[in-house]
């Protein structure tokens, strides 16, 4: 089953969007900003992303320049109300597949997914990730920290490897809920720096910086 990633801060749309893609068949997750819809578009998380240009926050320029400067190359649709072609020609330039503009029709933008998902070359998801002395294997799920083997639980692994999607960058507790555990989770929870914790101890802790009333920040 394929899943989707909507990058959409109108609420009747995403919805609009999230029920039709569900019915036929593929499962979808709703982001309302720019900074989620960077955080959460992992290429072994989903299969493709209809952004929105206008997203608050970051818009979707620099969202699709974020993911393709580091290397996530999951098929993107850029669904925008600008229809001016210097806008249509940016983001296809910036790395967008497909570009649909609105006022749209469901079944346009249906064929439209299913041709990016059949047209998706094999082997274009990424394999190992290395930041410093930590390698990280998203299809095997392994995982050596200067050199030796480390066992990581289901979270534990995917917030590291949320971590080092974002190298030297400043994750908040709040993102890192959101993505590790749903947006259902109890955000006033601890259980983001317990797990900080627990990858402390099995990682090395001079890695994961506390940066006081922000979060957490990884580093080589």
């Amino acid at each position: 089953m394929n899943r989707i990633l909507i990058a959409e801060d109108e609420p009747r749309l995403s919805s609009f969007l999230e029920k039709g893609l569900k019915a036929n068949g593929f499962t979808t997750t709703v982001v309302a900003d720019g900074a989620a819809a960077a955080l959460m578009a992992n290429d072994d998380d989903f299969d493709l992303l209809i952004l929105d240009l206008g997203l608050p926050g970051k818009d979707g320029f620099e969202v699709l320049n974020d993911l393709r400067a580091r290397g996530q190359r999951m098929p993107t649709l850029i669904l925008t109300a600008r229809d001016d072609v210097h806008d249509k020609v940016a983001g296809l330039e910036q790395g967008a597949d497909d570009y649909v503009t609105k006022p749209f029709r469901f079944e346009e933008l249906l064929a439209r997914v299913r041709a990016r998902l059949r047209s998706d070359p094999a082997g274009a998801h990424p394999t190992v990730m290395r930041v410093g002395e930590v390698v990280l294997d998203p299809h095997t799920r392994r995982v050596a920290a200067d050199g030796r083997t480390v066992e990581l639980s289901a979270r534990e692994f995917t917030m590291l490897q949320t971590f080092m999607q974002h190298p030297g960058q400043v994750l908040s507790r709040e993102q890192l809920l959101s993505h590790v555990w749903g947006y259902d989770h109890d955000p006033g929870s601890n259980v983001v720096d317990v797990y900080v914790g627990y990858l402390r101890r099995k990682i090395g802790s001079a890695r994961f910086r506390t940066v006081r009333g922000a979060g957490y920040r990884f580093e080589p």
